[in-house]
């Protein structure tokens, strides 16, 4: 019995170092956008202020932003609230975005998943729509450890600005 102890025992101390490890196909540019921020602009016209937490989930393969708006709604809930999960598939090159958030629902579907690609510090998203697109850039600036995101409604071939807010760290 005691043998068999130590032999699991010694299993466990082997193999506990690899099921530990990221697994995931983790990009090094999504490493800089975890952490605590503070998000800052204007969206839809109006000067904002959002919380965000990131972090990696799910063995490394999501990199996950909770954003909440300061300002509340007559409930005393956040006027906005989103749930963003984004994944670098490497074997595609490609940024992949599902944004989930508090405006109309229907984000488990075809308009709320974006696909991307990296642009130096940057990813381009395209949101697609019936009712138009939707261009989101994250912008990270290594010399500031900031993130800039834009975000441009298409309206017939043409783009409007919707957002342009800076993410710094808390």
């Amino acid at each position: 019995m005691k043998t068999t102890l130590i032999t699991i025992a010694l299993i466990f101390v082997v193999c506990f170092p690899a099921l530990t490890q990221p697994s995931g196909s983790s990009d090094s540019l999504l490493d800089h956008l975890t952490g605590s921020w503070i998000l800052q602009g204007t969206i839809a016209g109006r000067e904002t202020k959002h919380d965000i937490e990131s972090d990696w989930v799910l063995r490394r393969e999501y990199v996950r932003l909770h954003e909440t708006s300061r300002e509340k709604n007559a409930q005393g809930q956040a006027a906005y609230e989103a749930i963003v999960f984004i994944e670098w598939n490497k074997s595609t090159d490609e940024y992949t975005c599902l944004w989930l958030d508090t405006t109309s629902g229907g984000g488990l579907s075809a308009q709320g998943i974006a696909h991307g690609k990296r642009d130096g510090d940057g990813i381009v998203f395209l949101f697609k729509s019936d009712d138009g697109n939707t261009h989101t850039t994250f912008a990270y600036s290594r010399s500031t450890d900031t993130w800039e995101w834009r975000i441009d409604n298409e309206d017939r071939g043409k783009l409007s600005p919707f957002a342009r807010v800076k993410l710094t760290r808390k």
